[in-house]
């Protein structure tokens, strides 16, 4: 079997991740064939394609698993301050070649797989996506699982084992259409069942008051079930856990039903109870109080704090066979970071802890709380915001809500002590709301119950200050931080682009996945022809593979010339993917206008979820989809323009997509994005980014200059100036020509001939409901993607830039970004340290 000649190339670079061992590859194969005929139970006569990924998977995993046990063990021996990161959403992707990576190994897998005849990509492409998680605060949570292993810190996930993850994204007749991630059909080679730590989860009831303190009564339970997945470190040897909860029926069954002689109902509703860990909530923007969410946030909450106070209590202490009793020590122990307020039940499920089951004081239990929780914030939409209903909580978390009452209670005491006759102030800082129907506000509760406080981006931790929390941040400003969100370079450059990986590499060594910062040293090449001719040739293979993806995938031909303009997220008014269709409606009608013009060729990448009941982002799917249709199949515009809506945007197409792309769209209303971390992918990987001043885009100018990004639009001040003047979309339409012929056209039936009215609510939208300006913008965005345009047609200019994108990038790697919240919220120092190779476990 010949080996494909880009292969061939491949194996003769430099690599950073080193040469193959011929008695690892010898090791290997014999590894791949134990685990297909022993663990497997096939030969290579009936054995699949799918059968020999699971082998290799397995293989891979042997490298781990003694390396996993020696790190806990060593954390035993240690006992240092541990980190959980709590968080309802992990976007994880695939597992196995950044386990390889990671491991060093991939070299040696990948000749073992060529010498047993068989192609490793192919076998990297039947795993399935980890999809836990919606998009941007998921996959920020696996990137500093990442990190944590990397900084050799104590570190562990927690989270749910949705049994279907984000959903499958079908695009039909230019619909989305959804269907279940069934993630877990095959299994799940990568995560091991912990039944032996399974947890009791308690909902409903009553309670009671007792000699003894309060009582939770009558409940019902539901059990726990931990799953554990590795989480390898880059080079280091260290592997620490995320652990996945899975919900499981109690063993007893309804004796009544029994009695009753209906036995199969008994079964039947023992399987309710499981619907908890079944399916992640497709939506992290929006908030609705629905009943299972509840379940799920607390079910995590409360398996997961047990576990936590579980292992507390059986670290080495003194000796082996000690146990701490006390308290004392916990926050010294034990740092619990919440990511977003989804978790923030962890705060009352602590104090119900310490208070009910280890009898603390109140206030020696809350002293605890405080110094062990902090509280990410990652949203400035008051939409997203959790409030939720008092009855419900009435319901399901009795005990939760006296215990959030008293601590509101106390709260508001102190706040009477600060500012006395102040109502419109306590009104603002209490944790239940009285207009409309009683709700407890989760942010507020939040950042009562945690030490620190933190945005993601330096502008959104100011508008938090200034904005959101103004009253808190005014009442206790020590609190409040900012924690300027990263990305993990072993998954996001040396994972997804080999070949960039290794030209910096043979510029800079190859410490730079563990020290982004390094990456600076390119800006001494950014103006070397050489080197930009090495860096477009780079690129130029990135697209080409990608248009080969885009041409089999999509039957549409593209230009590997054109500029790659792509916008890759979740499809939300307030990320503007509609500014982006005006654009492109905007270049297709100059065309018309004008064939024989100068004109830069693009071709346009849109990509995203919509939520299933967020109708009007659901619309702007359709739009995008129509004006593609219309777009790519003129034969006046030809390869000049091309537009292609990517169907189900996840973490491995990201993998293909941010290495080929020269545009990055990072287009939001000023003050309306958190951070945004795909900005951050698109510059590591040499693109050039157009975007307003928001999120991580502001501190992205600032590391590579303005002259190396191309920023339009209005700022914060800008946008919350307009809002009090008062915003009239109709004003932009009847003065300019472009933005008339562009809602003419939507609402007039150009891009729908079978039906005229299709999109008239986006028209309407943009007319009268319009909340993120997309007019106000417009004019200011047309002008700079003109100058991006230009800029392209100079190679030179633009492969200058795009060096200086990379050269630059060092500070958004999510490894400063946990050295940061280790040093400055949990107490713990980044040790870098390398631990022994165990060898492999046999």
């Amino acid at each position: 079997m010949s080996k494909p000649q880009s292969d061939v190339d491949k194996r003769k670079q430099i690599s950073v991740r080193g040469i193959a061992q011929l008695e690892d590859v010898n090791e290997i194969k014999k590894d791949f064939n134990r685990h297909l005929h022993y663990t497997l139970v096939k030969d290579r006569n009936v054995a699949t394609v799918r059968d020999y990924y699971f082998a290799l998977a397995h293989t891979v995993k042997d490298h781990l698993v003694s390396r996993w046990i020696r790190t806990q063990q060593y954390y035993y021996e240690k006992d240092p301050k541990r980190v959980y990161y709590l968080s309802l959403e992990y976007y994880m992707g695939r597992s196995l070649q950044n386990t390889m990576i990671n491991l060093g190994i991939q070299t040696s897998c990948d000749e073992a797989m060529y010498q047993l005849g068989l192609d490793i990509e192919e076998l990297e492409e039947l795993e399935e996506d980890a999809g836990l998680g919606n998009g941007g605060l998921g996959r920020l949570a696996a990137c500093f699982l990442d990190s944590m292993a990397t900084l050799g810190m104590p570190a562990y996930g927690y989270g749910i084992r949705y049994e279907y993850g984000i959903f499958a994204q079908k695009i039909r007749n230019g619909e989305q259409v959804e269907e279940p991630d069934d993630w877990l059909r095959y299994g799940n080679p990568w995560e091991k069942a912990r039944p032996e730590y399974m947890i009791p989860i308690h909902f409903y009831g009553r309670v009671i008051d007792t000699p003894e303190g309060k009582k939770w009564v009558d409940t019902q339970t539901v059990f726990a079930m931990p799953y554990d997945n590795p989480v390898p470190g880059y080079g280091n040897n260290v592997v620490n856990t995320l652990r996945l909860w899975s919900a499981k029926s109690p063993i007893d069954f309804n004796l009544k039903f029994f009695n009753d002689g209906d036995y199969i109902q008994a079964v039947l509703d023992r399987n309710l109870a499981e619907n908890i860990s079944r399916v992640l909530y497709p939506n992290d923007n929006f908030f609705e109080g629905k009943e299972l969410r509840l379940k799920q946030e607390y079910f995590m909450c409360a398996a997961t704090l047990q576990d936590i106070v579980r292992r507390y209590k059986a670290s080495k202490f003194g000796s082996r066979d000690a146990v701490r009793t006390s308290f004392d020590d916990f926050p010294n122990k034990v740092a619990i970071q919440l990511n977003d307020t989804h978790p923030s039940l962890a705060i009352p499920e602590l104090m119900r802890i310490l208070i009910d089951d280890e009898k603390l004081s109140w206030e020696k239990a809350w002293d605890i709380v405080v110094r062990t929780c902090a509280y990410t914030n990652h949203t400035v939409l008051p939409e997203a915001l959790e409030r939720w209903p008092v009855s419900m909580l009435q319901s399901i978390l009795p005990r939760h809500l006296e215990i959030i009452y008293h601590i509101n209670f106390l709260h508001l005491q102190e706040v009477e002590k600060r500012f006395p006759g102040d109502f419109g102030r306590m009104r603002a800082l209490s944790l239940v709301e009285e207009d409309g129907e009683k709700r407890i506000n989760m942010a507020n509760l939040s950042i009562v119950g945690s030490h620190a406080v933190n945005g993601v981006a330096a502008i959104h931790s100011e508008i938090i200050k200034k904005d959101i929390f103004k009253s808190f941040y005014e009442m206790t400003p020590e609190k409040f931080q900012n924690k300027t969100n990263g990305i993990t370079p072993r998954r996001w450059l040396l994972l997804c682009n080999p070949g960039l990986s290794d030209l910096i590499a043979e510029k800079i060594g190859d410490q730079w996945p563990v020290h982004l910062e390094q990456l600076q040293q390119l800006k001494k090449w950014a103006k070397d022809p050489t080197f930009q001719r090495a860096v477009a040739r780079v690129k130029q293979e990135n697209k080409l593979k990608l248009a080969q993806l885009l041409e089999r995938d999509y039957g549409v031909k593209v230009n590997p010339a054109s500029m790659f303009d792509i916008q890759v997220k979740r499809i939300h008014e307030y990320k503007r993917q509609l500014l982006n269709c005006l654009h492109i409606i905007t270049l297709y009608n100059r065309i018309k206008r004008d064939p024989t013009a100068n004109f830069t060729p693009r071709t346009i990448m849109i990509g995203g979820k919509a939520a299933p009941g967020y109708y009007i982002a659901k619309q702007i799917i359709k739009l995008i989809c129509a004006v593609g249709n219309v777009v790519n199949n003129d034969p006046i515009v030809g390869d000049k323009l091309k537009v292609i809506f990517l169907e189900n945007y996840r973490v491995t197409l990201a993998e293909k997509i941010m290495p080929a792309a020269d545009l990055s769209e990072q287009i939001s209303t000023a003050g309306t994005e958190a951070s945004g971390t795909g900005n951050m992918k698109f510059q590591l990987n040499g693109a050039l980014t157009i975007g307003t001043l928001d999120g991580a885009n502001v501190e992205m100018a600032e590391e590579m200059g303005n002259e190396n990004i191309f920023i339009f639009g209005m700022t914060v001040e800008e946008v919350e100036d307009l809002k009090c003047r008062g915003y009239n979309a109709y004003d932009y339409y009847n003065s300019n020509p472009d933005i008339k012929q562009c809602v003419d056209q939507i609402q007039g039936g150009f891009f729908s001939p079978g039906n005229p009215h299709e999109f008239q609510d986006i028209a309407n939208v943009l007319l009268k409901y319009d909340r993120y300006y997309l007019f106000a913008d417009f004019d200011s965005y047309i002008k700079t993607q003109d100058r991006v345009s230009a800029v392209y047609q100079d190679q030179p200019k633009w492969l200058e830039m795009s060096i200086n994108n990379i050269a630059t990038s060092g500070k958004f790697s999510s490894d400063r970004t946990i050295a940061e919240y280790a040093r400055q919220i949990w107490g713990i120092e980044p040790s870098w340290e390398k631990l022994p190779n165990p060898g492999v476990a046999k």
